[in-house]
C-alpha cells in the first residue's frame, strides 16, 4: 500500500503548469503544500467535505483549465451527492482523486466506513467516466495517464496507509494569500470568479 505523501507527490508530478488543483482541509492539504506549493494550489483551511464543490463550480466556470480535487475518504463521505452532481454536469478535465485511509487522520483516527463501502463503485454508478481504484505506486501512474485519453469526469480512489509524516508543516499562507494568488492562477472566461 502507498503511503498518502508519496500518491500526493505522485500527483504533484502530474500536473502540468496550468492545472488547478484543490485539496481538502487537514494532511492532504499539508502534505500538497510541502511536496509542490504553488499558486495554482487552493488549499481548503477548515472546509471538510466542499472540495468537490468547489473544484465543481470552477470546471464549470473555467473549461479552459484541468482541475484535481484531491480529498480524502471523510471529506468524500460529507459530499457524496456532490459526486452525482460532477457526473450529471460531466466537466472537461476534472480529475477527482480520493486518497482513502479509511480514518479521519487529521482529527485523531476515528474510522469512518470506507471499508466498507466502495466509493469508485459509487462514483461508477453516478456516472463518473473514467473511474480506477489503486493502492500502489505504478497502479496510480497508470490510472494518471488514462486521465489523457479517457473522457472526463475522471475518478480514482488511491487506497492509502495512514502513515502521519513528522514534523509536517502546516500551510504558512494566510487564507487571503491562498485566495488572492489562485485567483491570479485562473483562466476565466468573462465570468469573474468569486472566491
Amino acid at each position: 500500500m502507498i503511503s498518502r505523501i508519496d500518491a500526493i507527490e505522485i500527483i504533484a508530478e502530474h500536473t502540468t503548469a496550468d492545472d488547478l488543483v484543490i485539496s481538502t482541509t487537514g494532511m492532504i492539504s499539508r502534505e500538497l503544500f510541502v511536496s509542490q506549493d504553488r499558486a495554482n494550489n487552493f488549499y481548503m483551511l477548515g472546509s471538510m467535505g466542499l472540495a468537490s464543490s468547489l473544484g465543481l463550480g470552477l470546471a464549470v466556470l473555467n473549461p479552459t483549465q484541468r482541475i484535481f480535487v484531491l480529498e480524502g475518504d471523510g471529506s468524500a463521505l460529507m459530499s457524496m451527492g456532490t459526486m452525482a452532481l460532477v457526473a450529471s454536469e460531466s466537466p472537461a478535465d476534472f480529475v477527482h482523486i480520493v486518497l482513502d485511509n479509511e480514518c479521519y487522520e487529521s482529527t485523531g483516527g476515528q474510522p469512518t466506513i470506507s471499508h466498507q463501502i466502495d466509493l469508485a463503485k459509487i462514483a461508477e454508478g453516478c456516472g463518473y467516466k473514467h473511474v480506477a481504484w489503486v493502492e500502489d505506486r505504478e497502479n496510480l501512474t497508470k490510472a494518471l495517464a488514462e486521465c489523457e485519453a479517457a473522457s472526463s469526469p475522471h475518478f480514482i480512489l488511491v487506497k492509502v496507509g495512514v502513515a502521519p509524516v513528522d514534523g509536517i508543516p502546516r500551510v504558512s499562507h494566510t487564507p487571503k494569500e491562498i485566495r488572492d494568488r489562485f485567483k491570479a492562477a485562473v483562466k476565466t472566461t468573462n465570468t469573474p470568479l468569486a472566491i
